[in-house]
């Protein structure tokens, strides 16, 4: 396994995160996850099948010194970086026009800032294994919903992913922009759940990004919108 290819995903110990992380893992790759929360960590690495595969590691994805540290434990503890997910992120649900900006600062530093610490930290390792970049965004960063701040934050991680792949292709680094719709996730919680009809399941959502990081030496996939049947916007 000490070839396998490894992959640091932020956000990792639920949701989307978790799914893609064991996505990865069933397609063979060692995986690294990053989250807040320590419990959700624990009960991640206890839920997995090949816990020897797996490193988890606690900090703030808009924290510079954290990033660096996972990216630099990651690389110690596996020997190689191929891909980084940049999923880590939230919403406050609240408008620009009335909402309250004291919850504002937190999730555009974990939205915005934090894909970016991930690729300047990444981007070393990746050149010398021809890697990958995932970003995972939202169809709120490609349509416009009124008033929405958490839609302004995706709409700054549609333009980082090509302005990031415009940077790093002549190093043979690939760059994906994945664009969920409505996902039936922790991303509801406190609005009383995900809204009614069809939804995505986190792993339906991670199956795109299990592709995008397993995608074919020398093809570069840059944008995947995936909504569920039955979402118009």
């Amino acid at each position: 396994m000490t070839e396998s290819p490894v992959t640091l995903i932020t956000g990792g110990s639920s949701g989307i995160g978790a799914a893609a992380a064991r996505a990865l893992l069933r397609a063979g790759h060692r995986v690294a996850v990053t989250a807040r929360g320590d419990e959700r960590l624990r009960r991640f690495a206890e839920s997995v099948e090949r816990p020897e595969d797996v490193l988890t590691l606690s900090g703030d994805a808009a924290d510079p010194d954290a990033v660096a540290e996972a990216v630099d434990r990651t690389v110690a503890r596996f020997g190689r970086l191929d891909a980084v997910v940049a999923n880590a992120g939230y919403a406050t649900h609240d408008s620009v026009v009335d909402g309250d900006p004291r919850g504002w600062r937190d999730m555009v530093l974990t939205n915005v800032l934090g894909p970016a610490l991930l690729i300047n930290t990444a981007v070393p390792h990746l050149r010398r294994s021809r890697g990958r970049i995932v970003l995972v965004g939202s169809v709120t960063g490609m349509v416009h919903i009124p008033g929405n701040i958490y839609g302004a934050t995706k709409w700054a991680v549609t333009g980082l992913a090509e302005n990031t792949r415009r940077a790093v292709t002549g190093d043979g680094i690939g760059v994906t922009l994945i664009a969920p719709g409505r996902v039936d996730s922790d991303f509801w919680s406190g609005m009383g759940g995900p809204p009614e009809g069809h939804n995505l399941t986190a792993e339906q959502a991670a199956e795109s990004i299990r592709w995008a990081v397993c995608a074919p030496e020398g093809v570069d996939v840059n944008t995947i919108t995936i909504r569920p049947v039955g979402q118009p916007v």
